[in-house]
């Protein structure tokens, strides 16, 4: 087996609580506009529901490359309609950019600075550069580089999404190893040659089972958390 020279994390579920979150800032949204009858944390799994059929679109060549900041917005848009909730476009516009304020998991900081100080970090996750440079800096985190879809011009599970990543840092796709808490992304990593380190998240769904449970392979590295997943690294 290669020596794992750099890790590549995905970032929504895997580093950050994107249901809590979005349901916080929807519950918000909605107060402002009087509508207290909408279930927040429905209304973000049906936002997040949306996000794979957003990005097939230009997965499949039937869009050109888009940032996922436009596709949150355009989802937005589709779920506040079919909710007949009327926001004004800047009230709208910030709410799209709840994704932007993602809160970390607990373990994420620490976990971070603690593998960061051995492996050069990097992101590999859908979002674009602007939303998760700021997700990063809101939550105190520190990368070695923000990449991902937008740097790439692919959107994961595409085999250019982890391919073009490990190119750009110049080394094999064997000396990358990605760092998710989504079975489904981990298996076409390692479809594309990368290792793989499983981090479980029970409460990303709110503790429903997640969808892609059933894909579970035997990774080389599984942990409850990053600061775990450190430990087995030798960190």
């Amino acid at each position: 087996m290669a020596k794992v020279k750099m890790l590549a994390f995905d970032v929504f579920g895997t580093l950050v609580d994107w249901r809590t979150s979005i349901a916080r800032e929807a519950q918000a949204a909605f107060a402002r506009a009087g509508r207290d009858d909408i279930d927040p944390a429905g209304f973000a799994d049906a936002w997040r529901g949306l996000y794979q059929p957003a990005m097939e679109a230009v997965r499949s060549g039937k869009r050109p490359f888009t940032r996922l900041d436009v596709l949150n917005r355009e989802t937005l848009d589709m779920l506040l309609a079919a909710h007949d909730v009327k926001l004004d476009d800047a009230a709208a516009q910030d709410l799209a950019f709840a994704w932007r304020r993602l809160d970390p998991w607990p373990d994420v900081v620490d976990g971070l600075a603690r593998l960061k100080a051995r492996y050069p970090i990097v992101t590999l996750s859908n979002g674009n550069i602007a939303l998760t440079m700021e997700i990063a800096r809101r939550g105190g985190v520190s990368f070695d580089a923000i990449l991902g879809a937008e740097a790439v011009q692919a959107f994961k599970p595409m085999p250019a999404a982890y391919l073009r990543t490990a190119d750009m840092l110049g080394i094999a796709p064997e000396e990358l190893c990605l760092v998710a808490a989504h079975h489904s992304d981990l298996g076409a990593a390692r479809g594309c040659g990368l290792r793989c380190a499983y981090i479980d998240r029970p409460m990303e769904y709110g503790g429903a089972t997640a969808p892609d449970a059933h894909m579970v392979q035997d990774w080389e590295w599984s942990a409850d958390s990053l600061i775990e997943l450190a430990v087995a690294m030798g960190c």
